[in-house]
């Protein structure tokens, strides 16, 4: 592969240089934060040679590399450099959830290098000195211990680095300032008991936390910029990092500290609340629909939760197992459709996806395998949900936040519960073998269905459904989602709309209405399950803008009004309003559409056939 080619043809894709506004990468993917996302070709990106997929999610364009992701990026911040546009170029003003999606993955995304490697090597020492190779009790194993613990402790100052760096401000004066929170004499002086300004300053321990950390950042970014604005220049150089100190560390003391650390504890309490309450069916239910977080980037957020479960208890025990079973689930698949497929490039394709979902790295397999085969996202998903079952039942918990596979199986040793880490292998067992069995047998039903089942199959009960949105009509594949354009969910069209009016493409009955509106289902008197969905992301805006016309068990007849929109709000928050048709019952029809040109509602634009044998 010629990555430099592949770097500029990336760099097109996403609207060239100038239209870049910062890149950093993860374990697969580049993310891009960019000034215009409208500039960006998600199918140019898509045909580059080296990219397994693209989306924009989570307030970035995700272009996924998977394994040569180091060296893509290295290849395209070297095209970059010095190239860059200003983030002040003008673009859609993105709305305040992706900027502050962003912000988090932003800050999350770096911290977990650092935080895998020390928790694998801790974890490492526990498993060894279990096994009775070394003594726990040795000046050797305290020290390397320590080592591994020292991102965890050292976790605030950390935080304050990659905080400032998002947020373009002096990292080393940020460090400064968080750092106060765990310099031994403040430790000591809180425990103690301490005042500030005659008020008493909340006695917590800082070390570990991210949220207090967060907080001070975002305050001393406020600070940094007003006295910079304000301060004479000759002596800027002392007096923007004194003044913004000198303010920052006390009020962080005083109330951004308890205020991040009762946020911490309160978000962490949640997660725990409904794993409690919901037991192993969070856990299996969190694994089965992982293949759809990870495919759109949305796993990501939950890395904070993650951390500051760490932070508050050491442990985690809800998103680690669950992501070891839809890891290995995608490997179990993956292996079967390498022996089952007769297609050498997909063989190929299988196996190197098979390996790297066996270590943790799953995206090579979810944009290479089975995002685009049905039958092997249904064998991934089982896998998934019965592993997820079986490790929430013994309640599995990891001690390292890092992707779970074989290799980091050591994350899942506890040196006071030995069978924790037998757990996690049976889990692992599960996971590839019913994923692996189902993928074999789902497979070879798959190439039947494709060829003598579509021949036995007779069209009945055919009808002609009208454009339920005036607007540009465009086929589902340039949906920049990977669950419509990858025909997930069913097959259909998409409408670009003119106007904010939804309306019944046929007779039928109203099955679901979405509490936030944005979304809806009808039954059509055919029996076809059509599935309205307007904008992208726009369950975020939590009905505003949206306002339902019908009922769920309503009636209706083709051309009654179903919903309206206001069209130019949506687009002015920084939502796309594409709106998308597709019918969610596909095994039972055939679907034809009319994917160009403009339409008015009153014009057919589907016609779909119930299939019989």
């Amino acid at each position: 592969m010629d990555f430099n080619t592949s770097a500029k043809e990336i760099i097109a894709g996403v609207g060239g240089a100038k239209n870049v506004a910062t890149l950093i990468h993860c374990s697969t993917r580049l993310r891009f934060t960019l000034n215009d996302f409208d500039q960006v070709d998600l199918e140019a990106l898509k045909k580059v040679d080296g990219v397994l997929g693209a989306v924009i999610a989570g307030g970035q364009c995700q272009v996924i590399i998977g394994n040569d992701v180091i060296e893509m990026f290295d290849a395209v911040d070297a095209q970059l450099a010095g190239k860059t546009g200003s983030t002040a170029a003008k673009g859609p003003k993105q709305s305040f959830g992706k900027v502050a999606l962003d912000f988090i993955i932003g800050v999350f995304q770096p911290l977990v290098p650092a935080i895998a490697g020390g928790g694998i090597l801790k974890a490492v020492l526990m498993l060894l000195a279990m096994l009775g190779w070394v003594s726990d009790k040795s000046q050797t194993y305290q020290i390397l211990n320590i080592v591994g613990g020292a991102p965890l402790y050292l976790l605030p100052l950390l935080v304050a680095i990659t905080a400032a760096q998002k947020l373009k401000v002096n990292p080393l004066v940020a460090v400064s300032t968080v750092g106060v929170l765990i310099l031994p004499d403040m430790v000591t002086m809180l425990t103690k008991g301490t005042e500030l300004f005659g008020m008493k300053v909340m006695n917590v321990t800082y070390s570990s936390q991210v949220f207090p950390a967060i907080l001070s950042v975002l305050f001393y970014a406020l600070m940094e910029r007003l006295f910079t604005k304000y301060s004479p220049k000759p002596i800027r150089i002392f007096f923007v990092p004194m003044m913004a100190m000198l303010i920052t560390a006390p009020v962080t003391l005083l109330f951004l500290g308890p205020l991040g650390y009762v946020v911490g504890e309160g978000f962490v309490s949640v997660i725990l609340f409904l794993n409690t309450h919901l037991g192993w069916l969070a856990t299996a239910l969190l694994a089965g629909v992982l293949p759809f977080m990870v495919a759109t980037g949305m796993h990501k957020p939950m890395i904070p939760y993650v951390v500051s479960s760490f932070s508050a208890v050491g442990k985690e025990a809800l998103y680690l197992p669950a992501s070891l079973a839809h890891n290995i689930s995608e490997s179990g698949t993956c292996f079967a459709i390498a022996i089952r497929t007769s297609d050498a490039k997909m063989r190929g394709v299988a196996i190197s996806a098979a390996i790297s979902a066996l270590f943790g790295i799953t995206e090579p397999a979810l944009y290479g395998v089975t995002l685009q085969h049905k039958r092997a996202l249904i064998s991934v998903i089982t896998g998934s949900v019965i592993g997820g079952a079986y490790m929430g039942i013994v309640s599995l918990t990891g001690f390292t936040i890092v992707g779970p596979g074989l290799a980091s199986l050591p994350m899942f040793v506890d040196k006071s519960d030995p069978a924790n880490l037998i757990h996690a292998l049976i889990g692992f067992v599960i996971s590839f073998v019913v994923s692996f069995v189902a993928g074999l047998l789902l497979w070879k039903n798959e190439a039947e269905t494709n060829t003598d089942d579509v021949k036995k199959t007779s069209e009945v009960a055919a009808e002609d459904l009208n454009a339920p949105i005036a607007g540009q009509v465009m086929p589902l594949s340039e949906v920049p989602d990977d669950v419509f354009s990858q025909g997930l969910i069913g097959q259909g069209i998409a409408i670009d709309p003119s106007e904010g009016r939804l309306v019944a493409p046929t007779a039928g009955t109203i099955e679901m209405v979405y509490e936030t509106k944005h979304a809806l289902g009808m039954k059509t008197d055919n029996g076809a399950e059509l599935l309205f969905h307007i904008g992208l992301d726009t369950v975020q805006l939590n009905g505003q803008y949206f306002e339902s016309a019908v009922q769920v068990g309503q009636h209706v007849e083709a051309g009654e009004l179903l919903e309206t929109f206001d069209l130019d709000k949506i687009k002015v928050a920084g939502y796309n309003p594409i709106t998308m048709m597709v019918v969610t019952n596909q095994n039972d029809y055939t679907v034809a559409v009319d994917e160009t040109g403009e339409n008015s509602i009153n014009e057919s634009v589907m016609n779909i056939a119930k299939l019989g044998v």
